[in-house]
């Protein structure tokens, strides 16, 4: 019933996303295992990691569309999302350490022992398993969400004073990760990772893994996403967007249908933030900046808000354009971004796929009239 209801959700567009993925999947760990360094399509392992992180950060973007692009919500807070599910995998990975750490301690990160800790803290209790931190990964973004959205949207906050405290709640759990005694590792955050279920995390094989997992996993949500916005639900989640005192007046609990949205949101960014750490390296409070979660909006806007698929192309299409941008200019990145935006919003405000989508509608539209137009005159003709 639910693989049905998933299925049935899906349009030739997003059936051609997901196979792309799926492919992806396949093709580059291939790529980079099976052929030869020096062969002309060869995929080197730095660029597999690369690669994977823009997926994670695609994972982000159709994170915060759901929100933004069918419910109206313009969250400045998913970067707080997706580095809790970070930290998350982080203190797991951290705890696979043991004692090849520099202070040999089996128990006790390096950063704790170097701080004079003396027993491992409560909340790192279960981190030693895998499948605890998975379920953490989210679990911990959810509620918070979940606590978050339940008292922003009974007091009905919308619009830019919405955005301001999810920005302000992001900037406080920077604050906050930034101490040394919060016991994350203050402003050096979590490094140094060795295993991840076992295996040597900067071999090959395993960043090929962890990118077709992360390749794997944004195909899933994807899906998912999708079926909800296509479902009874996702109507009405499109009606409180665009006339959300209608859409109360005819009954319905606005509140709780932002708050599975936004909840549902926040757990797709937690895992991102789970694939993202180990193909980096590294997580820290830097990732909770405001500026990360001003860049998803851009991300999300170049694509196409309310697209599924633009805030995927957004994502992969900035961060390369970062990656080459940053390379050869890496002082006037922030100008370009900038520019970027305001480029997008005046000449392209449906993003590359809203626009794309538009014109090809448009033509078919065209093409439809012209048909019928035809089908018209020759009958006419012949008498």
């Amino acid at each position: 019933m639910i693989t049905s209801f998933l299925l049935k959700s899906l349009d030739r567009s997003i059936a051609a996303v997901v196979a792309i993925l799926l492919g992806l999947a396949i093709a580059i760990p291939a790529l980079n295992l099976l052929t030869a360094p020096d062969h002309p399509l060869h995929v080197p392992t730095y660029l597999v990691s690369l690669f994977g992180k823009y997926l994670t950060y695609a994972l982000l973007a159709l994170a915060l569309d759901l929100v933004w692009g069918f419910c109206g919500i313009l969250s400045l807070g998913h970067a707080a999302f997706f580095a809790l599910g970070g930290y998350a995998m982080g203190m797991y990975l951290m705890r696979q350490i043991g004692a090849r750490g520099s202070y040999g301690n089996p128990l006790l990160p390096d950063f704790m022992v170097f701080l004079n800790w003396k027993e491992l803290p409560w909340f790192w209790q279960g981190f030693d398993m895998f499948w605890f931190a998975a379920l953490m990964v989210v679990l911990v973004p959810g509620l918070l969400a979940f606590v978050f959205g339940w008292f922003a949207f009974r007091s009905r906050v919308n619009g830019v004073y919405l955005s301001i405290i999810t920005q302000a709640m992001t900037y406080a759990l920077l604050l906050a990760f930034f101490r040394n005694d919060m016991g994350f590792g203050g402003n050096n955050g979590l490094t140094d990772f060795k295993d991840i279920l076992g295996f040597n995390i900067q071999a090959d094989g395993t960043r090929a893994a962890l990118f077709a997992a992360s390749a794997l996993t944004l195909a899933a949500c994807l899906v998912l996403t999708t079926a909800i916005v296509r479902s009874k639900y996702g109507k009405v989640l499109v009606a409180v967007r665009d006339a959300e005192s209608r859409t109360r007046f005819l009954g319905y609990r606005v509140e709780h249908i932002k708050l599975f949205a936004f909840t549902v949101s926040a757990m797709m960014a937690g895992i991102a933030g789970a694939l993202y750490v180990p193909q980096v390296g590294i997580i820290n409070p830097g990732e909770f900046e405001p500026g990360n979660s001003i860049e998803v909006v851009i991300w999300t806007a170049v694509g196409g808000r309310g697209t599924l698929i633009g805030p995927i192309v957004g994502a992969i299409l900035v961060n390369g354009g970062k990656s080459i941008f940053t390379a050869a200019f890496p002082e006037f990145w922030l100008f370009a971004l900038g520019a970027l935006f305001v480029l997008v919003t005046l000449f392209l405000p449906k993003g590359v796929v809203g626009t794309a989508s538009a014109y090809f509608t448009r033509r078919k539209a065209h093409r439809r009239a012209a048909d019928a137009d035809n089908l018209v005159a020759e009958p006419m003709a012949a008498e």
